[in-house]
């Protein structure tokens, strides 16, 4: 009876192993909203064009991703984070303390960050400075930082629609919200007076600003319930549901692949996902999803993503990415200060 328990406790760990084994077959990626719906294309495709198994996608914020991605390096981990702005210096820190030492970074393409609202209303045009006098925790008001006391976008601006301010935005975990604190709030506070040219990010949080979690569609849906709302979340989101939404023109530009492209849309960025090299040898699939993500028929001028709002990059970048990720190429501290990917 021993002798049988013991062989059974044997068969059931060796069917445990295989389990695990087969399991990590597949890849694991997490991350930003905004790469989701591109990375969850390619996954579909790698997994119904070849006998490997459907890598897992999850939409985690680029944040959350990037604390997922560096706790360790064990193959529970994941093995891809997607980003919707650069790797920041404390993450490849976390990463380097953490054994997460061997990483290679990627820039798939372009993205726009728009502001939009319910096709029912009469499209606004703002600047950055309204959107940041807006939302704001603190704003300007005769040379001294007070509470933001603006309710009514007519508070901000008198040319602006005498309308309540209501602002449906990602969370703190999101890189939509990290690029929209940068290229919006301290790109417009460190040249406004009385932010001692400081650059000032802090979001209220008197229920005008209304973070909205990791999934960008429900920011979408929440506009086409409450008309008078507004709504932050990348270009793609806008593209899927033009029949539904319409985006605000920021500092008399309109979001479009063209103007994101060449960076006149004034709230524009790169998107990106970054490899755990160590995990490569290990789940074969990473690299057949890696150079399916970065060919041409993705990511090229008429590349598919592009039909799902993906702004596609240069052609020169794009080779030049295709090559970083062939060979791995470890990313530096210094790659990381200097926001780059490639040195």
């Amino acid at each position: 009876m021993k002798v049988l328990k013991q062989i059974t406790m044997v068969s059931i760990g060796l069917v445990v192993a295989a389990s695990a084994l087969q399991a990590r077959e597949q890849i694991k990626i997490v991350g930003s909203s905004t790469v989701y719906p591109f990375s969850s294309y390619v996954a579909e495709e790698l997994g119904s064009t070849t006998k490997l198994p459907t890598p897992v996608v999850e939409s985690t914020g680029s944040g959350g991703g990037m604390k997922l991605f560096c706790a360790m390096n064990g193959m529970n981990t994941p093995d891809i984070t997607n980003a919707s702005r650069p790797m920041k210096v404390k993450e490849w820190k976390l990463c380097q303390k953490n054994g997460v030492t061997d990483i290679t970074g990627v820039m798939l393409g372009y993205d726009g960050i728009v502001v939009a609202q319910s096709k029912d209303n009469k499209p606004m045009d703002l600047t950055r400075k309204q959107l940041l006098l807006a939302v704001a925790e603190k704003v300007p008001v005769d040379g001294k930082l007070v509470p933001n006391p603006y309710k009514k976008w007519s508070d901000v601006d008198a040319s602006l629609p005498d309308r309540e301010i209501v602002i449906y935005g990602p969370p703190t975990s999101s890189g939509t919200r990290d690029a929209f604190e940068e290229l919006v709030m301290e790109k417009v506070s460190k040249k406004m007076e009385g932010y001692a040219k400081k650059k000032y990010k802090m979001i209220r949080q008197d229920g005008v600003y209304i973070p909205s979690g990791e999934n960008d569609n429900l920011i979408v849906q929440k506009l086409d319930k409450n008309k008078k709302a507004l709504g932050i979340f990348g270009y793609s989101f806008l593209a899927e549901n033009a029949d539904k939404i319409v985006a605000s023109k920021i500092d008399g530009v309109v979001a479009s692949p063209a103007t994101v492209a060449d960076a006149s849309y004034p709230i524009a960025r790169s998107l990106y996902f970054y490899i755990k090299n160590s995990h490569v040898p290990k789940v074969k699939a990473i690299r057949a999803y890696v150079d399916l993500f970065l060919s041409e028929k993705m990511i090229g001028d008429d590349g598919v993503l592009t039909t799902i709002g993906l702004i596609p990059a240069e052609k020169s970048i794009r080779e030049k990415m295709r090559e970083n990720a062939k060979n791995l190429t470890p990313l530096t501290l210094e790659m990381v200060e200097a926001k780059k990917v490639t040195k």
